[in-house]
């Protein structure tokens, strides 16, 4: 079975040229930054959140980890030698 590469390792300049024109020519150029400029906003807001939610885990003292199960409060069965 063949490993898994990234993509962009895989892509050379020139096949990163093409996709470039083939993006100008479906969008056009007045669109390209704009596509972009959204793209980067939305990357941003979702890292905010990312972190927002880390530091929150961290502030209340919780993990992701389920919490140890409490058994000071159950008795223990009795054994055959305490009858």
């Amino acid at each position: 079975m063949m490993p898994l590469t990234p993509v962009l390792a895989v892509l050379s300049m020139g096949n990163l040229l093409v996709i470039l024109l083939i993006a100008i020519l479906v969008f056009g150029a007045s669109r390209i930054p704009e596509i972009a400029r959204a793209l980067g906003q939305a990357l941003k807001e979702f890292k905010k959140a990312t972190r927002e939610l880390d530091e929150e885990d961290v502030t209340s003292g919780r993990s992701n980890a389920p919490a140890p199960k409490d058994n000071s409060e159950e008795k223990p069965a009795p054994s055959p030698r305490d009858k």
